[in-house]
């Protein structure tokens, strides 16, 4: 068993309290490590550090900053086997996912280091002829982050590169479920030599660390991945403040098929786009919208596939297309929403079940007889779960899409590009791939509607979250 370190003023460091919060693996139930459980006193100490380090980190060149960046990147990728064993053994992701994400993470901190340049002031002409007036842009301040279990590693990444580009400094609270991936990204950015104070890690509860840096007067952000609720908890510990905030919430993400696709890839993007990370991903597709005419072909091919799909130990078998769920209330979670759509009419095709007697493993799961008035349409599962609903025609299928409280991903899958076109235009999510599964680029931008957050990441735009804007009127006198 590992005990965890934590990190303020560029120095490791235990808890003031000295009490632990043991971490478990979800395929064994082992206690694989402790972290320190922080008190307010070290939360604290740590927003002072940000605090004072701001103005300094202001003061860097942009292109020191992005160096800074590529730096950390080289120094990632040095231990990039070490990153990989973390996450498989934290999350016990396969060896596959958890080199996808390490290597993202890298790739995202030398993509994103280029944006240095490219925070740019505006000159707009103004109605006084000796007069000009500069739209500056600034570091917001010191930045909270919240971070989720489901992609640890690479959301450093995400939420780093712009506010550290933006002249941002960070206090970083990980997940309980997974820390350890973040108390070694600590040795990372030590060992690269990036200014002590800049990034700063606390370990603990989110009842107690969560609202002590939302309501803080000593942050300008506070950003948080994760449920509703956790983001309504945020909000109204930051309204005390009139705090910014930066939520990355739920998703429920549906699939529309219609008759004319090709039904055999299609099958298997939905698959992909359910199944990847175990469907504890905020983008997975949720609900599969099928159009009547080939619906019970393409039923028959997506049982096939989802009942092939290999549930074990990824430690012990690579070839693996599934692993543990996180915890053992996220397997009590997703038990309980299938239980309860079959108790409201839904039909099992395959799965719904516990795969061995002990442990988080659970069986990839289709539903069939669905209707647009159960809970399980409504209600993310983040789980390996597909629920079928038939549909007549194209528009029904987009108000059955739209009737949703969430708007992050969706998808459709046809060969014709004007019905493409009209279902991208109508749908009320912030994201649509088309004949292709759910994943997405660094690259692009990356945002949010209605409860599925208030907040925006990737590519140039990314970097205005965490900047304000400043006007300044500049008058020049004749005789001067």
């Amino acid at each position: 068993m590992k005990d965890l370190q934590m990190y303020i003023n560029g120095e490791f460091c235990e808890s003031s309290n000295w009490k632990w919060i043991e971490v478990l693996n979800p395929s064994t139930e082992e206690v694989i490590s402790r972290q320190p459980e922080w008190t307010i006193e070290d939360v604290n100490r740590a927003l002072d550090a940000a605090r004072a380090a701001q103005k300094p980190w202001e003061r860097i060149s942009s292109i020191d900053r992005a160096w800074y960046l590529l730096k950390i990147a080289q120094w990632i990728k040095n231990r990039e086997k070490d990153f990989v064993e973390i996450l498989m053994r934290e999350q016990w992701k396969n060896r596959k996912w958890a080199e996808i994400e390490v290597g993202a993470t890298i790739s995202y901190f030398e993509y994103m280091a280029s944006f240095a340049r490219h925070i740019e002031w505006e000159v707009i002409p103004s109605d006084r002829p000796n007069e000009t007036i500069i739209l500056k842009r600034k570091a917001i301040g010191v930045v909270a982050w919240i971070l989720p279990w489901n992609f640890p590693f690479f959301l450093i990444a995400r939420k780093a590169w712009a506010a550290l580009i933006a002249w941002c400094t960070i206090v970083i609270k990980p997940s309980q479920l997974t820390p350890e991936n973040c108390t070694e990204f600590a040795k990372v950015i030590h060992e690269a030599g990036l200014p002590k104070w800049v990034i700063n890690i606390v370990t603990g509860k989110w009842s107690v660390i969560g609202n002590e840096m939302a309501w803080s007067p000593k942050i300008d952000i506070v950003s948080v991945t994760g449920s509703v609720e956790a983001g309504e908890s945020i909000m109204a510990a930051a309204s005390k403040n009139i705090t910014k905030v930066s939520l990355e919430l739920w998703g429920k993400a549906p699939a529309i098929v219609l008759k004319d696709a090709d039904l055999e890839r299609t099958a298997q993007w939905i698959v992909d786009s359910r199944i990847g990370n175990n469907g504890q991903i905020c983008n997975n597709a949720e609900r599969v919208y099928v159009q009547k005419e080939i619906k019970e072909e393409f039923t028959k091919i997506l049982v096939e596939k989802m009942s092939a799909v290999k549930v074990w130990d990824p430690c012990k078998d690579d070839s693996v297309d599934m692993w543990p769920l996180v915890e053992k209330r996220a397997l009590e979670s997703v038990t309980e929403k299938v239980e309860r759509a079959i108790s409201q009419g839904a039909k099992l095709l395959c799965g719904w079940h516990r795969v061995w007697d002990k442990w988080y493993f659970y069986a990839a799961t289709v539903l069939d007889n669905c209707t647009q008035d159960m809970d399980i349409i409504h209600e993310e599962t983040f789980g390996p779960i597909i629920p079928l609903v038939e549909f007549d025609t194209v528009d029904q299928a987009i108000e059955y899409a739209n009737d949703c409280d969430y708007g992050l991903a969706s998808s459709v899958f046809t060969k014709d590009l004007n019905m493409a076109t009209k279902v991208c235009r109508e749908l009320e999510f912030w994201e649509t791939y088309i004949n292709r599964e759910h994943f997405e680029a660094i690259q692009w931008f990356h945002a949010w509607v209605k409860k599925s957050g208030i907040w925006w990441a990737d590519g140039k735009h990314g970097i205005s979250e965490y900047l304000v804007t400043h006007v300044v009127y500049l008058d020049t006198y004749d005789d001067m």
